[in-house]
């Protein structure tokens, strides 16, 4: 029986928050760890290494994805957006400034991640309701909170949004 080699390294090439960037990785790296240490955006949080706590969530090809299920392999190619990507010009997007202004971040560990998913349903759908908020961060835990100020935030920058027609 031949044995099979694994390279030590292959070469990621993404683009992140707009930057096509390449860099190395062991296959085995995760994507979270990827962001964080390969490329050094250490927005993206690692809560849990277990895909329960929904920190380290980016959107991979505009799809809310936990960063420490996916490989940095698997992501070769791809578009990923982290909570780096929001902001424009130095101002914060109108859903972080919501969140800022509502109290929906108190340690702020789960706040990218909040972010990121709630990024995500507001493309979607921008006329969200309570529900469909509470529904779409199900997968993101916050130990501080208690997610209302959190929803508020989101239904808040829902209304921003509406009224300046900004580009979510």
């Amino acid at each position: 029986m031949e044995k099979t080699t694994i390279p030590p390294e292959v070469m990621v090439s993404v683009t992140i928050n707009g930057e096509v960037r390449q860099a190395p990785a062991e296959p085995r790296t995760l994507l979270a760890y990827f962001i964080r240490d390969t490329l050094g955006l250490t927005g993206t949080h690692v809560g849990c290494d277990t895909t329960s706590c929904g920190a380290c969530t980016v959107l991979l090809d505009g799809v809310p994805v936990k960063s420490c299920t996916v490989l940095a392999v698997q992501a070769n190619g791809h578009q990923i957006e982290t909570v780096e990507g929001l902001e424009h010009d130095g101002r914060l997007h109108p859903l972080q400034q919501a969140f800022w202004d509502n109290h929906g971040l108190q340690c702020g560990f789960c706040t990218p991640g909040m972010l990121m998913t709630t990024t995500a349903l507001l493309r979607r759908k921008l006329d969200v309701t309570e529900d469909e908020v509470r529904r779409a961060i199900s997968g993101n835990l916050c130990r501080c909170t208690g997610y209302v100020n959190i929803v508020k935030a989101v239904l808040d920058a829902r209304q921003r949004m509406k009224e300046e027609k900004a580009e979510v």
